[in-house]
């Protein structure tokens, strides 16, 4: 039976994709799937997205805000523009979305199933339930707006929905995964991601199963209006007893994302951080500077190749820290740092050249980028280097050499003591 993996906290962040990032993450969303179907299958990229850690850092490699509420928006997005021509061949369908997009995934579901042979009927019935489950059956002040459906052709599926609670400016979601779904009310979820509000109504929970029944047959035997009496008098009781004490729950990892949209070294990993960059700089030269790249981008790209192929291909306890690969390509409102467009560019390039190849039977790019993972983790048990902030400083200092954009323009060339790196934003 699918569990809980884990929670956290999304603070909600207005504002909008520029387009010139939102064709990028199509890209290299769409490009970093693909590996991951030929390297692992389709089954694992569902659990990955079911993953609350590596969905956070694999919108986070792709620019978008490391911490925000907008990640599940602009990867549900760019999954979907950049994977439905490749539907036929992968064997995948991104369904769904924001706001009026989410309604229509029913639809959606039905068509794609006539088209390829899964019951979509059946799937558009497990969208609903799975919308009101998260919408009343779970009651923690979050209103969904976003439901992506994200379904295989031989029907397995994976749920990511959202939901956001305004007067705390904080939001929640939802993963849901059918491998291994027996219930859609006995702890279906595979995470629920959001702030710690104490305690609430989740008939959803196995231990919810006598209260469900319970329910049912007051409202059988009773009726509405005796209903109403009743929990009056419990309420009166309740203010002059003590609560008996709960079960404890048991302990979930939590991902905490915290209000601060600059990236602090509380907030990395510094020894996985190392061991991508000592790596770059080892196996860069030997298996990419021929083989992949072209001169003058080259070194950086290796940077942030390393990244990217942690998202790859690394375990799930390798997530723990998104905001270290918000250091792979920048952000779009400058933090960490302008996204070096040339990088992001030449990191695309890498990546479809590797995956093409591979579709012919050419393993040796997409190979070399597991070598570049494999010495990462190598490296790290005693890599050294700099600390966030000289690193990041870098990073503004040859921004304009790297194509640096943000929300907020170009980058200009800084100078003097401009150039050590400072945020607008």
């Amino acid at each position: 039976m699918a569990q809980r993996a884990g929670s956290a906290d999304l603070p909600l962040h207005g504002g909008r994709v520029p387009p010139w990032l939102g064709e990028r993450m199509t890209k290299l969303g769409a490009v970093i799937t693909e590996a991951i179907v030929h390297h692992y299958g389709r089954d694992e990229l569902l659990r990955r997205m079911a993953h609350p850690f590596w969905f956070q850092s694999f919108g986070a490699v792709m620019g978008m805000d490391w911490h925000s509420s907008g990640i599940t928006t602009s990867v549900i997005g760019a999954l979907k523009r950049g994977l439905k021509p490749l539907s036929g061949e992968l064997g995948i369908h991104i369904c769904g979305g924001r706001g009026a997009h989410s309604r229509k995934t029913p639809d959606e579901l039905v068509a794609i199933g006539n088209r390829v042979g899964f019951d979509g009927a059946g799937l558009a019935t497990t969208s609903r339930l799975i919308a009101k489950v998260d919408s009343a059956a779970v009651q923690d002040g979050f209103d969904l707006y976003l439901h992506g459906f994200i379904v295989t052709d031989d029907g397995r599926w994976v749920v990511v929905q959202q939901g956001m609670n305004g007067d705390r400016r904080q939001a929640r979601r939802y993963h849901w995964l059918s491998e291994g779904l027996k219930s859609f009310i006995d702890s279906p979820h595979a995470a629920i991601e959001g702030r710690d509000q104490g305690r609430i109504v989740n008939l959803a929970d196995r231990r919810a199963d006598a209260s469900r029944k319970g329910q049912l047959d007051l409202l059988a035997s009773l009726g509405p209006d005796r209903i109403v009496r009743e929990v009056a008098a419990l309420e009166r009781e309740d203010r002059q007893s003590v609560p008996a004490a709960l079960p404890a729950q048991p302990m979930l990892p939590h991902l905490i994302m915290p209000d601060h949209h600059d990236v602090r070294e509380s907030d990395v990993n510094m020894r996985r951080l190392h061991g991508n960059l000592a790596a770059a700089a080892d196996r860069g030269p030997e298996d990419f500077e021929q083989l992949l790249l072209t001169p003058g981008v080259g070194a950086r790209t290796v940077k942030a190749l390393a990244m990217v192929a942690e998202v790859l291909h690394g375990a799930p306890c390798r997530f723990s820290d998104p905001a270290r690969f918000s250091l792979a390509h920048g952000g779009k409102d400058r933090h960490p740092f302008p996204v070096p467009l040339r990088v992001y560019d030449e990191t695309i390039r890498v990546m479809k050249s590797a995956v093409q190849k591979g579709r012919l039977g050419h393993q040796e790019e997409l190979q070399a980028l597991k070598r570049l993972d494999d010495q990462a983790r190598r490296l790290e048990r005693y890599a050294t280097g700099p600390d966030l902030k000289e690193i990041v400083a870098g990073e503004f200092r040859q921004s304009t050499s790297f194509g640096g954009r943000s929300v907020f323009g170009w980058e200009e060339e800084l100078a003097g003591d401009d150039a050590k790196g400072t945020s607008r934003g």
